[in-house]
């Protein structure tokens, strides 16, 4: 029969509804101790009833073998216990023990034995025993079969109820479901824990870790002995009286003393604190205070693995940061809060656990000095350890603002001012369009916006063609085209003609001009593969605008894109919600691709046609004539409209005009017009003499 130790007894059995005292043999404290008055058969033997050990991952001391454990309890079994009186009908006990297995069962406990006295470990179905899943359920039946008490000892869970054979389950609440605000703390004392004060051994521990005695006596630091091992004692205090305990050895093994209230260690040394340090650990907070600050607590429990998902939890459902709530009065004063958690990752996610819940516009963080080449400081101690007082109180002197998504300071981009300012990436200026007239107006900046447009059949697709075949020459930059209206056997013919600068087909529309070779065929098809990627719906589907960036970022990141081209805007998928206008639309979706070109550093050209135009004259139209909204001139950084001269009066029918309409970055141009002369062989274009052609083209605009 398995040994259970008073204290572990004790919890299990006071889930009773009445308690009276039970008398101790001559061996019991003189403190009474109470059970449920259907359990008052049980006689222990006690050498103290007050005994306290390290709970190891939160199970009862009946799991660990534990010499001192041993000493101060007494198993209980029926030579140390007073007869109980039996039912004789055995037909009734078998009928309890088989109600007590279903009700039992009802509330997810499987305890197939029944025995009495008899208290195995069991999986909690309530907290399935945690990450470890250790079992940490203990189920205790009572000699008349008539009752079964249950308690869940892991330290998160405290799961407990009972049933009777004659009721129904009275019990199972776990202490997340009971009102925390209203929950009841039982008040302790130095003499009721038995801590002593500090020994030599404890004193010399804390002095390698350059912690004085006059820090360990105002912080009223305390060692418990358990058996042969001494404890150091952190008591947990709230104005001044005492709530709570944790015990540590110097192994680091941690434990607290259980259903007390969870607060900060060093609580009352924040009252009235306008600014306060928050560490990991209660060394750390004695540290600080070597460093001149007494305005530093430390959390309770350590730190999460790792940052929560989802929103925050209701406060009385926050049982991981119970002890912020329970000390919101002292928080809600500070101006300011160092958030010193340890450099690890717990360390870090413990931080943002504490800002999301602090509020991160006025936490800051420290930044720990590194110990080594390939190592920082982990906490407050090694730096004072290593470093000594003024260098952690430097550490905390130089704490840095807590970073908030979204928010920055000028400070955080220098980098990439100065990296501007001395033209080290190569696109401060931007590219060259390949066109001298066109470079004086308008360049090619990553990351911009330009909306073209154009009456059809004015050459906006092949004189964006023929830009991505200059810039490539020039930069070799790669593209990826969503180019809906061209079959892609026809956009290949139309960008090896300008690339190979020769027909495709020995056609009339290449006049006397031979035609490209099969060799000359065959590497350009490697050019084209290496230049462009295709972006295309494969079913009779339109494609959405956020399809399309999907797949852009795709090819930003897997082959190195720095241009899309997007043609034209009347052949994507506009479906709306009912409740938005279309104006509303295209600026959402302008905005989108905007982010897109800024974030990954790709200039975007998008065409878009203009409305049915009323009483036109043959000249171009205004950006604002654009179909759909203003926004997209209003949006774009760069705003370009492409004619071509219709009337041969009035000029050369090659003639195409390139109206800059808007460029939002001085650096890279301005507004003007710019005229190239169209090659219909090769679908090239060229600069041509402006003084002999534009007051013709002009006119006729």
């Amino acid at each position: 029969m398995p040994s259970i130790p008073c204290g572990a007894l004790q919890s299990l059995l006071m889930g009773g509804s009445k308690y009276i005292p039970v008398r101790y043999s001559a061996y019991a404290a003189a403190v009474a101790t109470f059970v449920p008055r259907r359990l008052l058969h049980f006689r222990v033997h006690l050498r103290s009833p007050h005994f306290r050990g390290p709970v190891y991952n939160n199970l009862p001391f009946c799991q660990i073998s534990y010499r001192a454990c041993n000493r101060s309890s007494v198993p209980v079994t029926a030579a140390n216990a007073v007869e109980v009186a039996r039912p004789g009908d055995e037909t009734i006990i078998a009928e309890r023990i088989a109600y007590l297995k279903t009700k039992l069962k009802e509330v997810g406990i499987e305890y197939a034995a029944c025995i009495p006295g008899k208290s195995p470990a069991l999986l909690c179905p309530k907290c399935r025993g945690g990450s470890s899943t250790v079992k940490s359920l203990f189920v205790v039946i009572h000699e008349d079969r008539n009752l079964a008490i249950w308690t869940c000892f892991r330290g998160e869970c405290r799961w407990k109820g009972e049933v009777q054979a004659c009721e129904d389950v009275k019990a199972g609440l776990t202490e997340k479901d009971e009102d925390m605000n209203a929950k009841q703390h039982t008040v302790t004392t130095e003499k009721r824990l038995q801590l002593e004060p500090l020994g030599e051994e404890v004193i010399a521990y804390f002095a390698d870790r350059m912690i004085s005695a006059e820090t360990l006596r105002r912080n009223a630091i305390k060692q418990l002995k358990c058996g042969k091992k001494i404890a150091i004692a952190f008591p947990y205090r709230r104005n001044g009286t005492l709530v709570g305990c944790k015990y540590r050895y110097f192994c680091k093994k941690f434990w607290q003393e259980p259903d007390k209230e969870r607060i900060f260690y060093g609580l009352d040394d924040i009252n009235q604190s306008s600014d306060v340090i928050i560490v990991e650990g209660e060394i750390d907070k004695l540290s600080m205070e070597e460093a001149g600050y007494r305005n530093c607590v430390s959390v309770p429990d350590g730190a999460p693995a790792q940052v929560s998902k989802g929103p925050l939890a209701a406060a009385e459902e926050d049982t991981k940061f119970q002890y912020l709530w329970n000390c919101k009065e002292y928080l809600e004063k500070a101006s300011r809060i160092i958030l010193a958690t340890d450099a690890d990752g717990p360390g870090q996610a413990l931080a943002e656990e504490l800002a999301r819940r602090l509020g991160k516009e006025r936490c800051l963080r420290v930044k720990w000095p590194e110990k080594s080449a390939n190592e920082v400081c982990k906490d407050a101690n090694e730096v004072l350890i290593h470093y000594g007082p003024d260098a952690l109180k430097k550490v905390v002197e130089n704490s840095e603002l807590y970073p908030i998504r979204g928010l920055f300071q000028f400070s955080d981009f220098f980098h990439e001012v100065d990296a501007y300012y001395h033209q080290t990436h190569g696109f401060e200026l931007g590219v060259s369009t390949g066109w001298k007239a066109l470079d004086e107006l308008y360049n090619v900046m990553p990351g911009e916006l330009t909306v073209i447009t154009g009456v059809p059949n004015s050459g906006k697709s092949e004189w964006i063609d023929a830009l991505l075949c200059n810039i490539n020459a020039n930069h070799e930059w790669k593209f990826a085209l969503c180019s809906m209206e061209n079959k892609v056997r026809e956009h290949a013919r139309k960008l090896l003609e300008k690339h190979i600068r020769k027909p495709f087909f020995d056609a009339s529309y290449g006049g006397s001009t031979e035609r490209m070779t099969v060799q000359e065929l065959e590497q350009g098809k490697k050019w084209l593969n290496d230049t462009f990627h295709l972006i295309r719906c494969e079913d009779d589907c339109l494609p959405s605008i956020k399809w399309v960036l999907r797949l852009a970022k795709a090819a930003v990141l897997r082959y190195g894109v720095r241009g899309l081209v997007i043609d034209p805007y009347n052949e994507l998928d506009h479906q709306r919600s009912p409740n938005q206008t279309e104006t509303e639309y295209v600026s959402q979706m302008l905005s989108m691709i905007k982010r897109f070109a800024q974030h990954y550093s790709c200039h975007v050209w998008f065409v878009a046609h203009p409305r049915q135009l009323q009483h036109w004259t043959g000249g171009p139209p205004n950006m604002y004539d654009i179909s759909g909204s203003a926004h997209f001139i209003n949006k774009c950084d760069n705003g370009i409209v492409i004619h071509r001269n219709r009337d041969a009066k009035v000029g050369p029918l090659d003639g195409v005009q390139v109206c800059v309409r808007k460029v939002r970055n001085k650096v890279v141009g301005t507004i003007g017009d710019a005229f190239l002369s169209y090659n219909r062989i090769t679908g090239e274009f060229e600069d041509i003499d402006v003084r002999a052609i534009s007051t013709s083209i002009t006119r006729g605009g």
